[in-house]
């Protein structure tokens, strides 16, 4: 998010892509090879306008060496103090070019790992909890900086085979991040987290606050819910994202007796394995090549 609120940046490099339906339908056929699943996503919010890419490549696209992952044109490099992100991709459905560059710069960097199911098969790292971001984009253009994170989740199975749902959430307070994880396993009891981290990236467990539910999208229908001090209200400031499976909010709640404008995010596994909603989604996220 930029420092006046203007502007809100998602960037997602996928190997493997759980949100794919192609994977998921080579899966249906077999045995695929993750690697031929891949993209950049790239989710741009501002008074201007949304612009979003998801275009899906094959193996032949995807390049990996230390510090540095190239997905088609567009490509990631760590050069241990700072995660640049050189970003060409074209948006969906209606086509525009996205390039320019990104800059996100670690506080501090956490080591700490966290897994999201009994049986340790899907991990969430918080890489970076607090971050500053530089955005200098060329299209559009646009310039500005701002508060981020960055974190990375691997796992050894489909997303939809070990969850229903979940709702994650962020917030930058004056005293830190603050992130709730709260996932609903498909079988036993999924990870329910509330971290709060400080500027040099140790990180404090607290019990999570009460849960409540938020109004579903309006469009989709999607159902969210986060957590919030008794005696006060959650509400949703803004919808950024509302598809078929997945929600994307701002959304205004009170944790450790801090007011807290977070970065949340709703997704539904059920219905990303329905077959009608995996037959709608290549309108979003074309795949081009292999």
């Amino acid at each position: 998010m930029s420092d006046d609120g203007d502007h809100g940046l998602t960037i997602i490099a996928m190997l493997g892509s759980v949100f794919s339906p192609y994977y998921a339908w080579a899966r249906r056929r077999g045995n695929p090879d993750p690697l031929d699943h891949c993209a950049l996503n790239v989710a741009l919010y501002g008074k201007a306008g949304k612009r979003w890419t998801m275009t899906e490549r094959g193996r032949k696209a995807l390049r990996q060496a230390p510090g540095r992952l190239d997905i088609g044109p567009s490509h990631l490099t760590w050069d241990g103090t700072a995660l640049t992100i050189e970003v060409n991709e074209i948006t969906a459905p209606i086509p525009s070019r996205v390039r320019g560059r990104i800059r996100v710069i670690p506080a501090a960097v956490n080591p700490r790992e966290f897994a999201l199911d009994p049986a340790g098969r899907h991990v969430w790292w918080p890489i970076a909890p607090i971050s500053r971001v530089e955005v200098d984009l060329e299209k559009p253009a646009l310039r500005w900086s701002g508060h981020g994170y960055l974190d990375s989740n691997r796992g050894e199975e489909p997303l939809e085979d070990a969850f229903q749902c979940w709702d994650w959430s962020r917030a930058n307070t004056p005293s830190g991040t603050t992130m709730l994880y709260d996932v609903t396993a498909r079988h036993g009891t999924g990870a329910s987290l509330a971290l709060r981290f400080n500027a040099s990236g140790e990180v404090e467990e607290f019990a999570p606050p009460p849960r409540v539910r938020l109004p579903t999208t309006g469009i989709w229908r999607i159902k969210r819910g986060t957590q919030c001090e008794a005696g006060h209200q959650a509400r949703v400031v803004e919808t950024l994202e509302d598809t078929p499976f997945y929600a994307r909010s701002l959304v205004e709640t009170r944790l450790l007796d801090e007011t807290a404008t977070c970065v949340h995010e709703s997704l539904s596994l059920d219905r990303f394995a329905s077959r009608i909603v995996q037959l709608m989604l290549p309108f979003r996220m074309p795949r081009v090549g292999g």
